[in-house]
């Protein structure tokens, strides 16, 4: 059997109890123009249902978690893997089928542009919220996360980011390599505190425009009484990061290009 080549890009997929969206998902990845450019992770977290065995039949890379580490210890461990292995860049994506596939060459070609002083991008941002992008329904108590996060990252940083919470991503490999560092990565809600993060020690951020669909089964992460607990968290996670990298100063002067 002939061995497959290994790709500049990796798709990082997070999966928990995803196995009526896994499928679908997968279906899409496997299309001939997303396996000519890029390979397929996923990390399963301790999933109790069949997802683990959906991936394995389908022969993708599958790292499974013995313990449910959660959303930012799945990421940061396909950080890992992608520093390992040697890709260029990594597109994360959710296993729920709200990020639709059409994104992935967009955002790729995104990130292998290069401006007029040789510099390219480090993280671009799939977003629900600026011109271009497909209509998205989203909650009122989501709106007002939405509004205080994109105020605190403007405020911190003289950004305006759009959609501070966007799971779709596009990363260098300059950012895979300092997010799979310890302490460098939030373990639970990587979300805005991280857009801040980044900003703040000189990493380039775009936003382009994506399609997005709601989720139609299984149960979200932010289900229940956890928007609320994510909303506080994230909260006092934005203005930590604001103390530990504007006052006391740590990570200032670490990053080279």
């Amino acid at each position: 059997m002939e061995k497959k080549s290994q790709k500049e890009l990796l798709i990082i997929i997070p999966a928990y109890n995803e196995e009526k969206n896994i499928t679908k998902v997968l279906d899409k990845l496997e299309q001939p123009h997303i396996q000519e450019i890029a390979d397929v992770l996923v990390m399963n977290d301790a999933s109790s249902d069949e997802t683990n065995w959906i991936v394995k039949d389908r022969h993708h890379a599958l790292v499974t978690h013995v313990f449910n580490l959660g959303y930012g210890s799945a990421l940061q461990l396909g950080y890992k893997y992608a520093i390992r292995r040697d890709y260029k860049y990594v597109i994360q994506m959710d296993a729920d089928g709200q990020h639709d596939v059409c994104n992935i060459p967009v955002i790729y070609q995104k990130l292998k542009e290069v401006d007029e002083n040789g510099k390219s991008l480090d993280i671009v941002l799939g977003s629900r919220f600026v011109k271009g992008s497909s209509k998205f329904p989203v909650s009122a108590g989501k709106r007002l996360a939405f509004a205080l996060f994109r105020r605190m990252i403007k405020l911190g940083t003289g950004r305006s980011i759009k959609d501070p919470t966007t799971g779709l991503q596009g990363l260098s490999r300059r950012t895979v390599l300092y997010y799979s560092k310890y302490n460098h990565f939030d373990d639970k809600y990587p979300d805005a505190n991280m857009i801040m993060q980044m900003l703040l020690l000189g990493f380039r951020i775009d936003e382009i425009p994506a399609v997005m669909h709601a989720r139609t089964e299984g149960v979200s992460m932010h289900s229940g009484i956890k928007p609320v607990i994510y909303m506080f968290r994230m909260f006092f996670s934005i203005l930590a990061v604001l103390y530990r990298i504007k006052v006391l100063k740590i990570g200032v002067g670490e990053i080279t290009e």
